[in-house]
């Protein structure tokens, strides 16, 4: 009679389809993170804007700033920066746009409490103008 000898298996041993399936895996994430940090659309740069100043991350909000705007940018971070604040349902879409410029609008509030108040500025009743400079979408003001 014929003895089967067992296999020592390694503490880690993987089949050819299983590296695949692990090599696959982050190659697809990185693809898609690539995908879409490159999307860039108009409503998007005002989201990250308003995320950015809610955040406190000056740095963010002159990223997606044009530079004529930038001075401003400051201006609303500074603003903001002694209160606690926070953004409730922010949703903006491009109402128009062409090659160069759009404009978006938002719905959602910024909650800002100071202390013993609290104030809500309502989005909707502004208007966003985002500019396309070197390729990419930046905030550039209020219409």
């Amino acid at each position: 009679m014929k003895q089967t000898q067992k296999r020592k298996r390694m503490p880690f041993q993987a089949d050819l389809g299983q590296i695949k399936r692990l090599l696959y895996f982050p190659i697809t994430l990185l693809m898609l993170a690539a995908c879409a940090s490159s999307a860039n659309l108009p409503n998007q740069v005002i989201e990250a804007y308003y995320q950015a100043l809610t955040l406190k991350d000056l740095n963010t909000m002159i990223s997606l700033a044009c530079p004529e705007w930038e001075e401003q940018a400051r201006n609303e971070y500074n603003s903001f920066g002694a209160v606690t604040t926070q953004l409730q349902d922010l949703k903006c879409e491009t109402a128009s746009q062409d090659q160069s410029k759009a404009l978006v609008t938002c719905r959602g509030k910024i909650i800002a409490n100071y202390e013993n108040e609290v104030l809500e500025i309502d989005l909707s009743k502004l208007k966003f103008q985002v500019v396309q400079r070197g390729g990419n979408w930046l905030f550039c003001g209020y219409p």
